[in-house]
């Protein structure tokens, strides 16, 4: 489970270390650790269309010793091996597509001066940030402001090759949403996504899985590592493994990952390599448990990862995960203070105002950690979370615990680059500014932290109800991130987190997180979306159905205020301690619906609060955000862990980074292009 930045407008949000073996005899960092050219991590690496590029550090990479540096390269090496195949499984086609489109890039030498190439340029950054050719976002397919005979000029004078289905896709109507989530869609068929074949109906997907036996008690995540097709009119699975479907690069992943079990950290470690080595060899879902099981457990060691085919917000049916990787090194200092968080979980779960039959008698091993990002790869990047609370399997969880993280430099880099101005306009008085630009920023953190910690971990299903993605089926992923979205914001205003030393104000700090929250939920997440637009991103719609249903419930005593001044719309918060009981009171509702597996209450929440925009609303947002230059969605380059050698032994690392977005991108389709 991940959970992205929300838009609060306070924190959003060649450089070369040198880590060669003399410094690292006594495991110490030597004065060599210094830029040696100035990179403006602050401001954007690019901007086009509605997306920013940033860059992000790696603070403490070079005080590891070289072993451990060997295990953070590999694995982000292996990370990177698998590139391909989140372009894969967004789209049948996106792997054609972004061959013909970079060879006209990198061999065209026609006029690059005419609003046509301009667009074509544009067309093709927003395809590299989607990891094809549908809104990384929005789900929707991205629309090329060239001509499609242009598009032929250019690939008959670059000598590049695109044709059929592949060509016409980028032009027409077809295929148009890479997940749709309409309640009269057929979510799977009308779905582009290509975790199942353009043939295969939602129905068909129900039938198959139901006929499935798993062990009740310990269920193995079904269809998470396939694609369901049909072959000679008959469903059959399609296994991502060494021999099967994307083999090819999965055999790369393997090789980094031997690599890496050679330097792990302790044998627990090496256990979960080999585990995963094993998963990715077979495609065995009892492997990946029992993986899932040994990385879980494994807490010791300064080097983590997280990689596979994981989150399920891309399968409009909630079984097939994406592939995902990140590489992270741990963030000693804010570790240290945010463990409380985990030592507390069981407070947070007996004092919260779920049913007493909704709460869990024992919450198990919640880790929480803030760690350093060293690479992503697939569902991860350019776009990233900024937390992630794994493994996913509930049994896992409930047995052997989870571990929660806090992608520390990657919400700095969001907060280095943020300051646009939005929150002058959007917030409805001075206050509010002031406390956003005070406190916004530590709200922001300890909602992820307690999001994750003991938002995902807390609450259980009802004996003899099926897991949620059978219950609640297409709303189960804005269901869940809005039950842990409701934990976190009932506890923002409790003098809990002050007893803990989380905060210097509690009240102040919980005022910041409910001001930007709401904002955000009502307001400003709107400049996201096309006019006309609904809102289908699961996380954008649990915002918007939080919000407005907290709006609705708070009318008669003017809980939240909506304010309309010289022709713009606020939402002022009157009492904090009212919305926390409205907060409250959802989020009792909401683990009901996930206990009870109630899908009726959940499509009614959902559709009735979270679906449907205001479009004068939205206009009047889109009009006021117009003025602002800063781009609504951020996502990042890689910094690039470089060996240095001697004698064909690795010796040290420098950390560099790319000159622009576009470098990145072609430098990693050429050394990664494993499937074709």
């Amino acid at each position: 489970m991940k959970f992205k930045a929300i838009y609060s407008f306070g924190l959003m949000a060649l450089l070369a270390i040198s880590c060669g073996e003399d410094q690292q005899k006594n495991g110490e960092a030597t004065d060599t650790a210094f830029a040696k050219a100035e990179i403006a991590f602050n401001e954007p690496v690019d901007q086009f269309a509605d997306i920013k590029i940033l860059r992000y550090q790696i603070p403490g990479f070079e005080n590891l010793t070289l072993k451990e540096q060997k295990l953070v390269y590999y694995m982000t090496q292996a990370g990177l091996a698998g590139r391909d195949i989140m372009w894969a499984q967004n789209y049948r086609h996106n792997l054609a597509i972004r061959e013909a489109l970079e060879k006209v890039y990198t061999m065209y030498d026609g006029d690059k001066t005419s609003d046509d190439w301009k667009h074509f340029e544009e067309y093709l950054k927003r395809v590299w940030f989607s990891n094809g050719i549908h809104h990384h976002y929005s789900n929707a397919k991205l629309q090329p402001a060239f001509s499609a005979d242009y598009l032929k000029e250019l690939l008959a004078a670059s000598g590049a090759t695109l044709e059929g289905e592949a060509f016409d896709v980028i032009f027409n109507d077809k295929d148009a949403k890479k997940v749709n989530l309409s309640k009269d869609a057929d979510i799977v068929l009308e779905s582009a996504i290509n975790f199942y074949g353009p043939d295969v109906t939602t129905a068909e997907v129900e039938a198959y899985y139901k006929a499935i036996e798993v062990d009740k008690n310990e269920p193995i995540e079904v269809g998470l590592n396939t694609r369901l097709i049909k072959e000679n009119g008959k469903l059959v699975e399609q296994v991502y493994k060494s021999g099967g479907l994307y083999g090819e690069a999965i055999d790369q992943i393997i090789g980094w990952l031997e690599k890496a079990k050679g330097v792990a950290e302790n044998p627990k470690q090496a256990e979960a390599l080999g585990l995963l080595i094993e998963y990715y060899k077979t495609g065995s879902l009892d492997t990946w448990d029992d993986y899932c099981i040994a990385w879980a457990t494994t807490t010791s060691g300064n080097i983590d990862w997280i990689n596979g085919f994981i989150e399920v917000y891309n399968d409009p049916k909630g079984y097939k995960g994406s592939y995902e990787t990140i590489v992270q090194i741990k963030d000693f200092d804010m570790s240290k203070k945010m463990e409380v968080l985990s030592q507390d979980a069981q407070w947070f779960e007996d004092n919260s105002p779920l049913m007493p039959e909704h709460k869990k008698d024992s919450v198990k091993g919640v880790s929480y950690k803030t760690v350093i990002v060293a690479g992503e790869a697939g569902d991860a990047s350019p776009s990233t979370p900024i937390g992630v609370n794994l493994p996913n399997n509930n049994w896992i969880r409930q047995t052997h615990g989870s571990k929660s993280v806090s992608l520390g430099n990657i919400i700095s880099a969001y907060a280095s680059a943020g300051g646009s101005g939005r929150l002058q306009e959007f917030a409805h008085d001075p206050e509010e500014v002031a406390l956003e630009e005070e406190y916004g920023q530590l709200g922001d953190k300890l909602h992820t932290a307690l999001h994750e910690v003991v938002g995902h971990a807390s609450g259980q299903i009802n004996e003899g109800v099926g897991t949620p993605k059978e219950t609640l089926k297409r709303y189960k992923s804005t269901i869940e991130e809005g039950r842990a979205d409701l934990f976190g914001l009932y506890y923002l205003m409790d003098p809990k987190l002050q007893e803990l030393g989380l905060v210097e104000d509690w009240e102040k700090t919980g005022k910041a997180a409910y001001d930007g929250y709401i904002r955000n939920g009502l307001v400003t997440q709107l400049i996201r979306l096309e006019l006309g637009d609904d809102v289908e991103e699961a996380h954008m719609v649990n915002r918007q159905w939080v919000s407005a249903w907290a709006f609705e419930r708070g009318q008669e005593e003017n809980v939240i205020e909506k304010v309309t001044r010289d022709g713009k719309t606020y939402y002022n918060i009157n009492d904090y301690t009212k919305l926390r009981a409205i907060f409250g009171e959802l989020l009792r509702e909401t683990q009901r619906i996930t206990s009870e597996g109630d899908y009726e209450a959940a499509k009614a929440l959902v559709e009735d609060y979270g679906v449907k925009v205001d479009q004068n609303l939205h206009k009047e947002v889109l009009d006021r955000n117009s003025q602002f230059k800063s781009a609504p969605y951020s996502g990042f380059v890689n910094p690039m862990i470089v060996p240095t050698t001697e004698n064909g032994e690795i010796t040290g690392f420098t950390i560099e980074h790319p000159a622009n977005f576009e470098t990145q991108m072609l430098e990693y389709a050429k050394t990664y292009g494993f499937l074709k």
